[in-house]
């Protein structure tokens, strides 16, 4: 794994960036600080690793914005031994984010081809605790809930029932909910079984969270 002191002056930079557009949790900032992002782009474009910018990572996916990563893993509150289930793997970025916070990750995803990568990427770069799962995120993993936290990284046009149903009494879900253009960011959090409070934040642009999975295309003969 290379990470050089250059890697480490523009992580520190961008941690700097962040703070100034009032990100204030400083254990997200020292997780973004310590995580070598340029290592989930290709080398041929690791001049934009540590630009606070999104950037295709193919599957018509992106690897987010570090402002939207930190901005929604600090509404999280994430507390060490939380048991998060992530909607939206990607990359792989947010979870190592999350799992530098000391919580235990569980990430799904619908891309195949992005689950198959990521899952071997992030045991190379020393994430191996990270559970990565391949499935729809509409349908969460009952298996693994009750959650503590559940953070969504697409946006949605409603809530997702089977996600609030999975998440603990007292559990927080961070979710960006609007139109195709552009979503508000919502932290839920349950009360009981059956009451829900929300807290409305700032405006966002998500990909679309999409129900099913889309499987690996198969390998030419």
């Amino acid at each position: 794994m290379y990470d050089s002191y250059r890697h480490k002056g523009l992580r520190a930079n961008l941690v700097k960036t962040l703070r100034d557009k009032g990100i204030q949790n400083e254990n997200v900032l020292l997780a973004i600080g310590a995580i070598p992002r340029h290592l989930f782009l290709d080398r041929a474009f690791e001049e934009w690793a540590y630009k606070d910018v999104a950037f295709p990572i193919g599957n018509e996916q992106t690897i987010s914005q570090p402002y939207t990563v930190a901005y929604q893993s600090q509404l999280l509150e994430v507390k060490p031994k939380d048991k998060i289930l992530e909607i939206g793997t990607g990359s792989g970025y947010q979870a190592c984010v999350l799992s530098l916070l000391k919580a235990k990750v569980y990430s799904i995803e619908r891309q195949e081809d992005l689950f198959l990568k990521t899952s071997r990427f992030l045991p190379e770069i020393g994430f191996g605790a990270i559970r990565t799962l391949y499935g729809d995120g509409y349908e969460g993993y009952p298996k693994f809930a009750p959650f503590d936290k559940i953070l969504i990284t697409a946006s949605c046009q409603f809530f997702p029932k089977k996600l609030l149903q999975q998440l603990k009494i007292g559990g927080i879900m961070v979710v960006p909910k609007g139109n195709v253009k552009e979503q508000t960011m919502y932290r839920i959090t349950k009360r009981s079984e059956t009451e829900f409070s929300q807290e409305a934040f700032d405006k966002f642009a998500f990909v679309p969270f999409l129900k099913g999975v889309v499987s690996a295309e198969k390998m030419p003969i």
